[in-house]
């Protein structure tokens, strides 16, 4: 099986190496892997969804 980096992931997502490395500490991305204190996440792996973000609740109007 093919692996990627946090930083090749992190590029691939859009999102920071620290975010990737949270994603993987937490078990979201399924078969990543820790080996020698390296993360190795499979290169077909998905972007999980950001749970910060709540998308049922639409922006006040008038927030800027």
């Amino acid at each position: 099986m093919d692996y990627m980096t946090l930083k090749e992931a992190s590029e691939k997502w859009g999102v920071t190496p620290r975010r990737v490395n949270y994603y993987c500490a937490a078990g979201r991305i399924p078969g990543a892997v820790k080996m020698a204190g390296v993360w190795l996440i499979p290169k077909g792996a998905t972007k999980p969804i950001d749970r910060r973000i709540k998308s049922n609740n639409p922006p006040k109007e008038g927030i800027v």
